[in-house]
């Protein structure tokens, strides 16, 4: 049986390491047959990467999406439920976010953030939950963050969405109890990524891989169906990065 799966932000980063990961998991289990829907404002990097799980042996769907629009996130699931039929497991992986000081921050990097982060998140998950909901199964993660609990100075914008986010986890888990949907906060602290710019080559050894993020995710998602991984922190061994 396959398992449909629907990821944002699959171009890179966390969102990558979570396809590649779902893809050698299933090659070395022949009981796993997941179906990645691939999704991305990029569509170049989810077309290469669709093609690095095809020849892992998993099925993957590019799908070129702007989850920051409402008549994006409309056709992402129009798409998925009309070739597939179901979404057994969404992964908001997909956010962005602005650093910058306090004072510095404009309304452009104030929306660009909160269209993304929280806009995006709740109304694709908006979409796909009740999916879920009817057919009393499915499995929804959130890639939120240490920044959804502890604030940094350079970070006001993105702590302040990704504390929405977690309040949107924690009021999704109410509706989701009553149908069998299970929820999954996940909460990195500093991953390398493209996020965070030229810092990032300056601060590679004090941070995470993406990879790391990615095995406990898909070892959440293969928990037997009587138990429900609620939350997964993460941070680097020497601890978080107040830059």
């Amino acid at each position: 049986m396959e398992d449909i799966i629907l990821l944002t932000g699959a171009g890179k980063g966390i969102g990558k390491a979570i396809a590649l990961g779902f893809s050698s998991k299933a090659k070395g289990d022949p009981s796993f047959n997941p179906v990645l829907v691939l999704c991305s404002r990029s569509y170049g990097d989810i077309a290469s990467l669709a093609e690095e799980c095809e020849a892992l042996g998993t099925k993957a769907v590019p799908v070129e999406a702007d989850i920051a629009r409402l008549d994006s996130i409309d056709r992402l699931v129009a798409k998925t439920l009309q070739e597939f039929g179901t979404v057994d497991c969404l992964i908001n992986n997909a956010g962005v976010g602005r650093f910058k000081s306090f004072t510095e921050l404009t309304e452009q990097d104030f929306d660009y953030t909160m269209s993304v982060n929280m806009k995006g998140t709740f109304f694709l998950t908006q979409k796909v939950f009740p999916v879920m909901e009817n057919r009393r199964s499915g499995h929804i993660f959130f890639i939120t963050s240490i920044a959804a609990e502890t604030a940094f100075k350079s970070s006001s914008v993105y702590s302040m969405s990704k504390f929405g986010q977690k309040g949107l986890v924690e009021a999704l888990r109410l509706y989701a109890k009553e149908c069998n949907v299970k929820i999954t906060n996940v909460m990195p602290g500093a991953v390398y990524t493209p996020m965070w710019g030229d810092a990032g080559e300056e601060l590679k050894e004090m941070m995470m891989m993406p990879e790391d993020i990615a095995g406990p995710i898909v070892d959440a998602y293969l928990q037997p169906s009587r138990t429900s991984v609620e939350e997964i922190v993460l941070r680097p061994v020497g601890g978080d990065i107040n830059s």
